[in-house]
């Protein structure tokens, strides 16, 4: 035996390990190995019985010659680079007993039943990482002579087109492990594997299609099993009464993104060692029903989001000591917060938002000092936000937006850690709160639509992580300080709808608006999570490497999504997740702005949005915004903007939404090509100086040499004549009515009038 695993190695095997004739086991298992399976080496290897390179960098393909090692009883090249087709030759191996080829690439197809002779064979691990690999089970009737421990064929394509169950499992009866996760297989779930496996401890069928109801077997108590994933299925009906009751050894239950409906099972609560349950994204109503709190003490994470649960949340029988990640949220609770949570002190994430939750926050929040996330957004709160909030120090996402909250922010809030905070929506009054300057680690600041006044602090500069900042919709007044161009990372800067005046600072060309598009996990939401390995119950392979002792058992769950709502293309769009590394732009609309709109904002080339309308601003339109290459949606509406609409914008290929109405706009509109020819009359009325397509007003060409604007001098004589008549004639009516109604001037005419005739 010659075991070299978790050892560091790197480069490649060499081609003398083909000297070790008489090798019976080799591990190279979890070190830095990497080059192509060595033909000239390991195939030389005749009486090896057992080769572990897994966990390495192998790549290339499996060779022909592996069929050379006819002694060989293990097999394990999981977690490698390999690729190509898996080889036929792999199949003449008939001593094989474990065969892992898990999380590579392969692709092409591979037939199960050309194993139906192989009695020996315990461990089939084929999942695929890239989904090339397709796996048919069906193409020939056949019967096993093998009874399987552990099957593992995620990712695999089953049985394509027809996308069914593997039928060769209606005939094994001593399964441990069955991971089919990933297939789009559909027909009716498969809960005949429990019934036929009765020492099954990790079961996966998620993200497939099943369909009709999870029926446990009421004749069986206490099953081995640990692990049942049914994630993103179409599974109906009720979860069983007694699900506790059959399975009490489960520690990992994922029946989330189903249909089931109904009440919640009091008897989950016999889940002792339960340590993950999420139930989030199916039908569940009622209230979290008590013996179900009180019972999962070992309860880490608990998923219940979106369902139609309802009723008070943490009462104090609560007692679930070891949860830490806490998601209630899109659910109809109601009521005030009672302080039964507080049995839950080692609580790192709690989202509760979109309830019916009414009340002020509690104090108590404060006392959770490893809350990293807090998310109460959409409910119900109103009244001040405590002081209690001091005492959390570790918060790196607090959401209290879309609420009814009043007052200041505490100046106590301890934000060193915190990187998104959303307060929008509420009744937060007061200036931007000083406790901001010590938010040096601050992402995203959402204040939008509260009644916050004064004037944009100076010292914003100090937030330079800070990514997106959303004031909309307040009452700041003054002018846009120049420290705000000093914040070099800000993608998504909205200032709308305040009292904002002065210029439009020509710095804001210095901010790098859009040019940071790559992937440096700024918006990544952080992941909660933890890896085991435990033994099996009831199975240990008898390895000489003591290969599969243990099974791996993973949970990760991410932190609430970083969503940003910002206006776009005439419409609120919401920014989550990797769109916001892609997303930018500016929002100065509905202010008090004034003056010309700086030509500097042409260096802001990757900018997707700019909004400018509804205020004051003057001057011409800078034909250098030509140079805004990848803008999309430019609103210049609403302003006193005069001059020309520069022709070169036709030039602006991705521009979907644009508009200047409504200002004192003259000559011709841009040419009917590339993107403009999508503009309508809409965005270019309240200018009356302006013609051509598609305005209603023509433009006249004069042949006059000597006039260069021959449209502009024609549509100024019609404008001339068309009020210059009607007023002479308004006039002269005026005139003659004002005569033939004074008394003193019809006299004088009628002493006129005598005179002449006299005189005759």
């Amino acid at each position: 035996m010659l075991d070299l695993g978790y050892n560091d190695i790197s480069g490649e095997i060499p081609l003398s390990i083909g000297a070790l004739t008489s090798l019976k086991s080799l591990s190279l298992r979890n070190n830095e190995v990497n080059g192509s399976f060595p033909e000239e080496g390991l195939c030389k290897l005749r009486s090896l019985q057992e080769l572990d390179i897994s966990r390495n960098s192998l790549k290339g393909s499996i060779p022909p010659c592996i069929s050379n090692l006819t002694s060989l009883r293990l097999l394990e090249l999981s977690e490698n680079n390999l690729g190509g087709t898996i080889p036929s030759d792999l199949l003449r191996l008939k001593s094989l007993e474990y065969l892992s080829l898990s999380l590579n690439h392969f692709e092409g197809s591979i037939s199960l039943s050309s194993f139906a002779n192989n009695s020996n064979l315990e461990v089939l691990e084929l999942d695929s990482l890239n989904n090339e690999l397709h796996v048919d089970t069906e193409n020939t009737p056949w019967k096993p002579l093998f009874q399987l421990k552990v099957l593992r064929l995620s990712n695999c394509k089953i049985n394509e087109p027809t996308r069914s169950i593997p039928s060769f499992l209606l005939t094994q009866h001593e399964l441990r492990v069955v991971n089919l996760s990933y297939n789009a297989m559909v027909g009716e779930v498969p809960t005949w594997l429990l019934n036929n496996n009765t020492r099954l401890e990790f079961l996966s069928l998620a993200e497939n299609s099943f369909t009709g109801q999870f029926v446990l077997p009421a004749d069986f108590k206490n099953l081995d099993l640990f692990w049942l994933d049914m994630w993103k299925n179409d599974i109906q009906g009720l979860l069983p009464a007694s699900i506790g009751h059959i399975l009490p050894n489960l520690e990992y239950l994922n029946m989330s993104r189903n249909s089931f409906h109904g009440s919640i099972p009091p008897s989950i609560g016999n889940m002792s060692k339960l340590y993950s349950l999420d139930l989030s994204s199916n039908n569940f109503t009622g209230e979290l029903p008590e013996h179900f709190f009180m019972g999962c003490k070992e309860l880490t994470a608990l998923k219940l989001s979106h369902n139609n649960l309802q009723g008070q949340l943490f009462p104090r029988k609560w007692n679930l000591t070891s949860v830490r990640l806490l998601y209630l949220d899109n659910n109809h609770f109601s009521g005030q917060l009672l302080p039964g949570l507080l049995t839950s002190s080692s609580l790192s994430l709690l989202d509760l938002s979109n309830n019916l939750i009414s009340g002020k926050l509690p104090d108590w929040i404060g006392e959770f000092s490893f809350l990293g996330s807090l998310v109460v957004s959409r409910n119900s709160f109103k009244g001040h936000i405590p002081t209690g909030f001091c005492r959390v120090v570790q918060l790196i996402n607090l959401d209290l937006a879309w609420n009814s909250l009043s007052g200041n922010v505490p100046p106590c809030l301890n934000l060193s850690s915190l990187r998104y905070l959303h307060l929008q929506g509420n009744k937060l009054s007061g200036s931007l709160p000083r406790s901001l300057y010590r938010a040096s680690s601050l992402v995203t600041l959402d204040m939008r639509d509260n009644e916050l006044s004064g004037e944009i602090p100076k010292w914003i500069s100090v937030l330079s992580n800070l990514r997106n900042l959303l004031l909309k919709g307040n009452g700041f007044v003054g002018s846009i300080p120049f420290q705000l161009c000093q914040l070099k990372n800000i993608s998504i800067l909205d200032l709308s709808s305040n009292r904002l005046s002065g210029r439009l600072p020509s710095c804001l060309k210095d901010i790098p608006f859009g040019q940071k598009k790559t992937n440096d996990q700024t918006f990544e939401t952080d992941e909660y999570g933890w890896k085991a390995y435990r033994p099996f119950r009831s199975y240990e392979y008898q390895s000489i490497l003591g290969v599969n002792q243990y099974v791996e058992a993973r949970f990760y769950s991410s932190d609430v999504a970083v969503e940003i709502e910002f206006m776009s293309k005439s419409r609120s769009e919401s920014y989550t997740g990797n769109m916001l590394y892609f997303m930018s732009g500016i929002d100065l609309s509905m202010n008090k702005l004034a003056g010309p709109i700086p030509p500097e904002l042409e260096f802001l080339s990757d900018i997707h949005t700019l909004n400018l309308s509804h205020n004051q601003m003057n001057s011409s339109i800078p034909r250098t915004f030509s140079n805004l290459k990848q803008i999309q949606s430019l609103d210049l509406s609403d302003n006193k903007l005069s001059g020309e609409i520069p022709s070169d914008l036709v030039q602006l290929n991705f521009l979907s939404v644009f508009s200047v109405a409504n200002n004192n706009l003259s000559g011709r509109t841009p040419d009917r090509k590339a993107q403009f020819a999508t503009f309508e009359a809409s965005s270019y009325e309240g200018n009356p100086f302006l013609c051509g397509l598609p305005v209603e007003e023509n433009c006249r060409r004069s042949t006059a040499v000597s006039d260069p604007n021959p449209g502009e001098n024609d549509l100024f004589k019609d404008s001339f004549l068309a009020t210059f008549v009607p007023s002479c004639i308004v006039a002269f009516l005026g005139v003659v009515t004002f005569i033939y109604f004074n008394p003193s001037c019809r006299m004088f005419f009628q002493l006129v009038e005598a005179k002449l005739l006299s005189s005759r």
